[in-house]
């Protein structure tokens, strides 16, 4: 990883649409070279793919929290059967495995706050493994570089 290449993912993360010409220029290398390291950088797995940001207000996401589960059995298989449960819950969009007082944070958005309580009842409590749920209302995101 050379600076050209540094350069190449800072510029990609924050604008992965610009063209290829406008990417050399930005970086200083030919529109070819630039054009043969982002394929290698996308070919050595660097690059995982692009995506859209997209405004969650305009698609009905009015409630964002992360929330903290701690499971009743620490076992391998115990995590598994949770992450399992939680593949299937479309309201889950980040699933992390942590260290400290829980085992997992997930990030949830809903419609409203009448949709999460439901998800935390009917999803969240019915699942045989968690032990204890504590939920962490997003009031506002000053920064979201994701």
């Amino acid at each position: 990883m050379d600076k050209y290449s540094e350069r190449i993912l800072r510029e990609l993360k924050l604008d992965g649409r610009q063209s290829n010409v406008e990417l050399a220029d930005k970086i200083g290398l030919s529109p070819s070279a630039t054009l043969r390291r982002v394929q290698e950088l996308e070919r050595s797995g660097v690059i995982k793919g692009y995506r859209a940001v997209l405004d969650m207000n305009q698609l009905g996401v009015g409630f964002v929290a992360y929330v903290t589960i701690g499971l009743s059995n620490h076992s391998k298989q115990s995590q598994q059967q949770f992450e399992a449960h939680i593949q299937r819950a479309a309201e889950v969009t980040e699933c992390h495995n942590v260290t400290g007082s829980c085992e997992f944070l997930l990030r949830v958005e809903t419609t409203d706050l009448v949709a999460y309580k439901r998800f935390h009842t009917d999803v969240l409590g019915e699942i045989p493994q968690v032990d204890s749920i504590m939920t962490l209302v997003v009031m506002d995101t000053p920064k979201d570089a994701r």
